[in-house]
């Protein structure tokens, strides 16, 4: 411990944000972080506590508490608090490939596991991390370092996102020749085009990409694995192939009048305006366009928030955010102890930029479409709502969701977007390497394990597991790459953590 009264000397004190009326003029990063000197204080808080459920990353009562890559957080939190900045990024990354990615986007586990916030505040984990691998960059540590012998031996990462990406710099490690392939136009999958730039700037995966490609990893970008490129091809040209495309296939709403010119897919909505961003400044106009239109966001989780968010920096005349379940409770519940993920209600981003621009929370909860409403030209025009509860069945005796009588509300919309999650992997990328999938679509392995029902064929990520966390992913992608590793080499020296 760097300072064993630390946490009692030192207030948390995290970065601060750009008023929700001036971010929402732009979409790049809006955060103000510590100076260094302010930010290593914050390392003295950690409280290095003889069991350290912050880098646990255990499952209680469902959720995961903890950090699921279990990075060595007391030790590097220690190594900020004495300014030994390089050993403090050497530790990081020893379990994480990507802190620059985590430090932005993860929702920081390892804070709501820290002892800290059992009385008190959590120690600023994730803005702790961001300094690290930020301050890395700038001194020079996290510049590349190609490894000094090749075994060889070539794997295919079909897809790259955080999971690809992590099997892939894990593999490159070990010495064997990685070439990863990207349907779309740019590196980085959901990092790139699920994520909008408010919250992870691209040229931050660009930076990173870069890097990986010094270190000998190929990456070929516009190649649709299973419709341009054959599965087979790429089994006759490499040694083993990861499968890592994601839970890309989005959950539909099924309701009269779904076929109205007005509907989309978040996924679809976020890519076109990243995109759009990216090539033209939004000069090309090939995004969905909301400026002065009413939009109705049917899904309350964190792609819901990123869509408020978009819709208010593009003008939108409102935005409502429709959400099945209840509101959380503002405070734990007794039934929900620490350290379980807290399960609170969180206003986000998104949420606090439309309270300061409509003067009110978008959320609407227990509701759902009961219809879409078309004009004449088979626009989009209104939709039709329904309060929706859980109610007992009567044959069965179990507890269902249910309409609530009575309780249709008709709203304006001449856009809705749908972001209400993922089925799983997308069939003809099964089909084409004949892989089993389970019930939920996700691909089937041995228990344990990451290899597919067919031989050479791996899979890491949301591919596998369904829609899940940035740093899931990536624990996913290195736990495969060592198994691959063990397939190749009869042994690995690939460390997992």
């Amino acid at each position: 411990m760097g300072k064993p009264t630390g946490f009692l000397e030192y207030n948390r004190e995290t970065a601060k944000a750009q008023e929700p009326k001036n971010r929402i003029r732009h979409f790049d990063e809006f955060h103000e972080h510590l100076p260094m000197e302010r930010q290593r204080l914050q390392g003295a808080r950690c409280m290095d506590c003889g069991v350290p459920f912050c880098q646990s990353g255990m499952t209680l009562a469902g959720m995961t508490s903890g950090c699921p890559l279990h990075n060595l957080v007391p030790e590097w939190n220690e190594l900020v608090y004495m300014g030994n900045w390089q050993e403090a990024y050497n530790r990081l990354h020893k379990t994480n490939n990507f802190p620059e990615f985590t430090s932005r986007v993860c929702p920081a586990l390892c804070e709501k596991a820290c002892t800290c916030s059992l009385n008190g505040e959590a120690v600023s984990t994730k803005e702790n991390e961001y300094a690290i691998i930020e301050n890395a960059y700038q001194k020079g540590y996290a510049a590349a370092k190609p490894p000094k012998v090749r075994t060889g031996k070539k794997v295919a990462v079909v897809g790259s996102g955080p999971s690809g990406l992590a099997a892939a710099d894990q593999l490159n490690r070990r010495g064997h020749l990685v070439t990863v392939f990207e349907r779309s136009d740019r590196i980085g999958g959901l990092l790139m085009y699920g994520i909008p730039n408010m919250k992870l700037e691209k040229h931050i995966i660009d930076r990173k990409v870069k890097i990986m490609e010094e270190e000998g990893i190929t990456f070929v970008t516009g190649v649709d694995v299973g419709k341009d490129k054959k599965a087979k091809e790429l089994l006759q040209e490499f040694d083993r192939v990861v499968l890592a495309c994601g839970s890309s296939d989005p959950r539909d709403l099924d309701a009269p009048g779904r076929d109205a010119k007005g509907i989309c897919f978040a996924v679809d909505f976020l890519a076109g305006n990243t995109k759009s961003l990216l090539d033209s400044d939004f000069a090309d106009k090939k995004y969905v366009e909301v400026k002065g239109k009413n939009v109705v966001i049917v899904g309350g989780g964190d792609t819901g928030n990123d869509c408020v968010g978009t819709c208010i920096r593009h003008g939108c005349k409102s935005v409502t955010q429709i959400e099945m379940m209840p509101k959380a409770p503002d405070e734990r519940a007794e039934n929900n102890p620490w350290p379980q993920w807290p399960k609170v209600c969180k206003t986000d981003y998104g949420q606090e930029e439309a309270i300061a621009v409509f003067g009110k929370d978008p959320r609407v909860y227990e509701t759902t479409v009961k219809e879409f409403v078309k004009d004449k030209a088979g626009n989009l025009a209104a939709v039709k709502t329904v309060k929706v509860g859980f109610q007992k069945e009567e044959k069965s005796g179990r507890m269902v969701m249910a309409e609530v009588a009575g309780s249709e509300r008709e709203l304006p919309c001449e856009v809705l977007i749908i972001a209400a999650g993922f089925l799983g992997s997308q069939k003809y990328v099964t089909d084409a390497f004949q892989v089993e999938v389970d019930g939920r679509r996700n691909v089937k392995t041995q228990a344990d394990g990451f290899l597919t029902s067919v031989e050479r064929v791996f899979t890491a990520g949301d591919m596998h597991t369904g829609q899940s966390l940035v740093v899931k992913a990536i624990r996913q992608g290195r736990e495969c790459a060592r198994e691959v590793d063990l397939s190749l080499m009869g042994y690995t020296n690939l460390a997992i953590q």
